[in-house]
């Protein structure tokens, strides 16, 4: 285990023994600049001073509502070393989610990286009662103090250094607020012990190394960043923060030259696009030659990484395939990436495939919140495509024999929910086993394989996770509406079908001159701009990446005959999936 007893006390772990190592680097002025780790443990201090200068006090929350940039990682530390909590908020989030993850964690600090966040937090800061401080990383403004003006008071690095030596392992690291399968997002309680088994497990698995570059555009706000920072710092990696401009992220990644790359899946399935697009006017014999070259890639590579030797015969081919395919793709991500992980969301096993025949291995792997964002992964040395992998040292994964679904142990395991005993004990039993909601099976060799989620969260191809009950909800406060299913797993965007409630919109339609028959009102102008009116409204109270792009109509309500309805007129939405799948499937078309 790592020799700290909390999170902030690595710092002086990685100035020890990585002093002169790069840390982190950022593009400026369009120039890529450094810190060593000797240079980020000093910059961490004066902040965590400065944050003792404006009252932060041990056990408080501090909100860091920004884009992934090196201030994110400087003002986390500095909490951390002042003994206060950190609780990350989406960049993307609306106001109204703003104030429910300030508001529900009791925040007494929220930093604010730009005047457009701060709007956010000015527009419900009535609502925040413990709400003391608002910090500013770009700008000034009368009601806010900014990062410039951070005075560290150096009066108190006797008390700095106590308060950080005071942190236990079971106090709270972060709180992590993601949504459940109704209601409001709920606030995961991860601790440093969590964070320090963090560390030790990546640095036993030896996917990143000390010396590695790891570029990181993945929003801080997501356990997934939060386990690429911590444990990389931890073991003496470079995080290369990208310059926030996510069109940006593949002419990086040629500039950045990671060993390492965290990502979810719509990255690489955009590559792979790029790298494969040729073969949309291939022959089927050009087509049959590009499969037979990556079969060929695969063995290679399979053959490399288990210490064989490769036969002669397989060699020259090989090195034409190199050359004509592989070692442009190894070059889009900067020629120098040894591995690389995805998770947040399913990936097809030929893309896996491709990367790894190509040099750059893409391991798939499996985690959530309530875990520190691990559990089980593929390694380039260990791995079976399709299955996400097998457990991380010290973690225990069993599938339940009653419905299939998978538990997992270990020191990973989350706290609980943040001041909500009756979710934790839904997920948390009396052995320590976290009920993940997922269903899967686990082969003879511990492969673990994903076959189906018990809970109803989206995942979009952005890794996004969505909570359909709540637009769901919203759409249906209007009396018009009887019925609304959100759709998007592994889809660029949510998509909603909708029926009437044709006692409701019956009247209404008598107002308009319009036909009372349902299939004709499903395609009418005029409901389909009052509905578009309802989803504007709803749509309005949630981020970008949560709201709900286009919708159908359908032409009739939802029934229980049909089995899309429970008696107690639930839906069951796998069934409206199955039964809608080309309705659903049009949307996206158009």
């Amino acid at each position: 285990m790592p020799e700290a007893n909390n999170v902030g006390a690595l710092l002086d772990l990685g100035a020890e023994h990585h002093g002169e190592r790069a840390a982190v680097s950022w593009k400026e002025d369009g120039e890529w600049k450094e810190r060593t780790h000797a240079e980020l443990r000093d910059t961490v201090r004066e902040y965590a001073l400065g944050l003792l200068g404006i009252g932060v006090e041990p056990g408080e929350r501090v909100c860091i509502l920004a884009n992934t940039r090196p201030e994110w990682t400087y003002l986390a530390y500095a909490t951390w070393l002042a003994g206060a909590v950190v609780v990350p908020i989406y960049p993307t989030n609306s106001p109204e989610e703003c104030e429910w993850v300030a508001g529900n964690s009791e925040a007494s600090v929220v930093i604010c990286e730009d005047a457009a966040q701060l709007d956010k937090i000015r527009q419900v800061r009535d609502k925040l009662p413990s709400l003391r401080t608002v910090l500013l990383i770009d700008g000034e403004t009368d009601d806010t103090t900014s990062l410039g003006a951070l005075e560290p008071d150096t009066e108190r690095t006797g008390e700095l250094d106590s308060r950080t030596g005071a942190v236990t392992p079971d106090e709270p690291l972060l709180i992590i607020y993601t949504s459940g399968t109704t209601g409001p997002p709920k606030g995961c309680v991860l601790t440093h012990a969590n964070g320090l088994a963090l560390c030790d497990m990546v640095d036993e698995l030896g996917t990143v190394k000390a010396g590695d570059v790891s570029y990181l555009y993945l929003p801080l706000a997501h356990v997934f960043a939060q386990l690429v920072q911590i444990s990389g710092l931890y073991i003496g990696a470079q995080i290369a923060f990208f310059g926030g401009d996510t069109k940006r992220i593949v002419p990086e990644l040629q500039e950045v030259k990671p060993d390492y790359f965290a990502s979810v899946p719509r990255i690489f399935e955009k590559v792979y696009a790029q790298a494969t697009g040729m073969l949309q006017q291939a022959t089927p014999e050009q087509r049959e030659q590009f499969d037979q070259a990556v079969k060929l890639g695969l063995k290679v590579r399979e053959a490399e990484v288990g210490g064989e030797d490769v036969p002669e015969q397989l060699r020259a081919p090989f090195e034409q395939a190199d050359e004509a395919i592989f070692k442009n793709v190894r070059a889009i991500f900067g020629g120098r990436m040894r591995e690389s992980t995805t998770g947040a969301a399913p990936i097809a096993q030929e893309i896996l495939e491709f990367f790894f025949a190509c040099g750059c291995a893409v391991m798939e792997g499996y985690g959530m919140t309530e875990t520190t964002g691990v559990g089980t992964t593929n390694t380039r040395a260990e791995h079976r495509f399709g299955s996400v992998g097998r457990p991380l040292p010290g973690i225990e994964v069993k599938i339940a024999p009653e419905d299939g679904e998978i538990l997992m142990r270990g020191p990973n395991i989350f706290r609980g929910y943040w001041r909500n005993d009756e979710a934790t004990r839904e997920v948390l039993d009396d052995e320590g086993w976290m009920h993940t909601g997922d269903l899967g099976s686990v082969d003879d060799d511990g492969y673990l394989f994903i076959t189906g989620r018990k809970k109803d969260i989206i995942i979009t191809a952005g890794g996004k996770n969505l909570t359909p009950a709540n637009i769901e909800n919203d759409l249906k406060q209007s009396p018009f509406i009887s019925q609304a299913v959100m759709y998007g797993d592994r889809r660029p965007y949510p998509v909603a079908l909708v029926t009437l409630d044709m006692e409701e919109i019956g009247p209404w339609a008598r107002d308009h001159d319009l036909p009372e028959d349902a299939a004709a009102l499903a395609v009418a102008p005029e409901v389909i701009e009052l509905v578009q009116g309802v989803l504007d409204k709803a749509n309005a109270k949630y981020a970008q990446v949560e709201q709900v792009k286009r919708f159908a109509i359908l032409d009739h309500d939802l029934a229980q005959e049909t089995g899309e309805l429970t008696p107690t007129l639930k839906v069951k939405r796998n069934v409206v999936y199955e039964n809608y799948a080309k309705e659903f499937d049009d949307l996206y078309a158009r």
